[in-house]
């Protein structure tokens, strides 16, 4: 047995081999991508339940439908794991998110099954509604094919392209991913039988004749066919929920039981005869084939390396690590809260991803979690605030991008109190160039009645905060309030002939570097500068004249970042003969690695920044 499963992945390299798999060695080959996953996911973090939910479907499309010749759009990307095994990437899996290996989410560069590139949720729909406009405009004749996650289809985006979709009236098939709903095996067994039926070529040519027929009685032929179309709906709903869909324009198909391939290929043959849009309903169980993920599946979502046996990350050694900047805002909140009742919470689908999953604790009431709609959950959050409360949006760095115009036209334009908690900003590691926070500090420093500000450490913690850790710094039993717009001199050592102004999680690298510096005889000023609007315009412009050198640091874009902040500063207040060096991203996409990795490469660690001294003070 074991030597037949092993033997059976070894043969597949790509679609084409699926394809000729009996149906007893494709469930097999399931079993074998699920340890091959879990595996890899073990060791090297990653997105393991999402993964694990949607093996049999995965290999059903590719088995059912002409890849790479249809297409297969991805959301998210969080479920592609099967797909990236079996098309050609197999023996590189093992490189998954890390640096110089596979990305995390499809990728077009890495292969031409990946159609689309992917990070963020509710893209699937409007992209694959592009390339069925392309299909057509060049007279082409293949199939496309959308999967869409139960949560992602909340996005509104989402909405957006089922609206498009289903009045343009294009072969299009959408497959909706549903991994919370649970259905018994008869209900499974029971909608996979009626779909059967309800998507043959027979009852659909049977449904076209009808319908003409009807057209073609005078006087009452449309009553008849709207009073037979009325007894279908009914009945339909009766069965399954897919009126909505079927509203929209579409043709439904489900719910059909996601880990059942006999059940699931019959089906798609089907479907795949259908003209039109198809919206095909899957239901699926998240962490499929892994006990802990199957019990857990909220924590084996994005999970770091881990115990295959007892499904537990595996501790760090010595002693404990600091809080992580997400655990300190979580409480931070709590407290604030406790002290005033103004104060709302709002996230969108990642309560324990931002740290508010105590606040929703403490207080039910006064948490809100808007699901994968950022700009709703702004414009909501600015709702409240007209109406005299404090919201608390918490939204990661990358996905606030999403709710830029809500930000400027109902946050700004209306000056309206509320605080934006940006997680993630900077890199975020393994997941990305989708998933970094490298540009907040650019697209949000040009907006009227907006404050920007980053901690350098757990005590400042405010509104824009990095991924992972702190750095260990003891947290304030009392938080004071720091003035906005004014930084901080951290070092200062005599005879400092160069200043060093970093922001936010560049600060602790600056002055590591600056203990180097110092013991090679080059001193210099670290400034803490805290805020990236507005600049703490005195104390840059005094050490500006006085030291003619400045390098500024910045986890952020250099285009636009703070460092240009800095340089617009001085040109405004007439510091000449000044030489300033931006230390920060280039403009391009950073690749996934490490966080350590990517600071490294990028020259803003404590090496990276000293070298730049050493290169100025020259």
């Amino acid at each position: 047995m074991e030597e037949r499963k092993q033997g059976i992945l070894a043969k597949v390299n790509d679609p084409e081999d699926i394809r000729r798999l009996s149906m007893a060695d494709l469930n097999l080959l399931a079993e074998e991508i699920r340890e091959m996953m879990i595996e890899t996911v073990s060791k090297r973090g990653g997105h393991l339940a999402s993964s694990l939910g949607t093996v049999e479907l995965t290999l059903a499309l590719h088995y059912v439908f002409d890849t790479p010749r249809d297409r297969l759009v991805w959301d998210v990307g969080h479920q592609a794991y099967t797909h990236k095994i079996i098309t050609g990437r197999k023996g590189r899996f093992d490189t998954l998110r890390q640096r110089g290996g596979i990305s995390g989410f499809p990728k077009r560069e890495e292969s031409v099954y990946d159609t689309f590139d992917v990070g963020h949720s509710g893209t699937s729909i409007s992209a694959a509604a592009g390339m069925a406009e392309a299909r057509c405009l060049r007279g082409e004749n293949f199939r496309i094919i959308a999967v869409i996650g139960d949560g992602a289809i909340s996005a509104g985006m989402a909405f957006e392209g089922l609206n498009w979709v289903g009045d343009r009236k294009k072969n299009l098939i959408i497959i909706l991913n549903d991994n919370e709903m649970c259905i018994s095996p008869n209900v499974g067994a029971l909608s996979s039988y009626l779909n059967r039926i309800m998507t043959g070529q027979t009852v659909n040519r049977i449904r076209a004749e009808v319908k003409t027929f009807l057209k073609s009685i005078p006087g009452i032929g449309e009553q008849m066919l709207k009073f037979s179309r009325q007894v279908e709906e009914s009945l339909k709903t009766f069965f399954v929920p897919g009126a909505i869909f079927e509203e929209l324009g579409f043709t439904y198909v489900g719910p059909l039981e996601g880990h059942h391939l006999d059940h699931l290929i019959m089906n798609l043959k089907n479907v795949r005869t259908l003209e039109g849009p198809v919206l095909v309903h899957v239901v699926t169980q998240k962490g499929k084939g892994y006990k802990f993920a199957e019990d857990d599946p909220l924590r084996f979502h994005g999970i770091p390396p881990f115990d295959v046996d007892t499904g537990e990350t595996f501790a760090s050694g010595g002693s404990p690590p600091p809080l992580s900047y997400t655990k300190v805002f979580g409480r931070t909140v709590v407290t604030l809260a406790e002290e005033d009742p103004r104060i709302v919470a709002i996230t969108a689908a990642m309560s324990e991803g931002t740290g508010l999953d105590r606040f929703a604790g403490e207080f039910p009431n006064r948490f809100y979690d808007v699901g994968m709609a950022e700009q709703h959950g702004v414009t909501f959050a600015a709702g409240l605030a007209t109406q005299g409360f404090v919201p608390i949006v918490a939204i990661y760095s990358t996905f606030i991008q999403r709710a830029y115009d809500q930000v400027i036209h109902d946050v700004c334009l209306q000056k309206l109190p509320m605080v934006l908690a940006m997680d993630r900003g900077g890199f975020v590691g393994a997941d990305g160039p989708t998933h970094h926070g490298l540009f907040d500090y650019a697209f949000l420093r040009t907006v009227p009645n907006l404050i920007v500000m980053a901690p350098k450490d757990e005590t400042e913690l405010h509104v824009r905060y990095p991924r992972g850790a702190g750095v260990g710094v003891p947290l304030d039993e009392n938080p004071r309030t720091l003035p906005i717009g004014k930084g901080e001199i951290l070092f200062n050592p005599p005879g400092a002939a160069l200043a060093v102004v970093a922001i936010g999680a560049c600060v602790h690298p600056a002055l590591d570097a600056a203990e180097l510096l110092l013991a090679e005889g080059i001193p210099v000023r670290v400034i803490n500068a805290r805020f990236v609007k507005p600049l703490d315009g005195e104390l840059l412009c005094v050490a500006a004249r006085e030291l003619k050198r400045v390098i500024t640091v910045e986890e952020n874009a250099l285009m636009g970042g703070f460092g240009s902040a800095v340089l617009e500063l001085f040109a405004e207040k007439g510091v000449s003969g000044v030489s300033v060096r931006r230390l920060g991203i280039p403009d391009e996409f950073a690749p996934h690695a490490t966080q350590k990795e990517l600071r490294r490469m990028y020259g803003i660690d404590a090496v990276g920044i000293a070298a730049a001294v050493r290169e100025m003070w020259r």
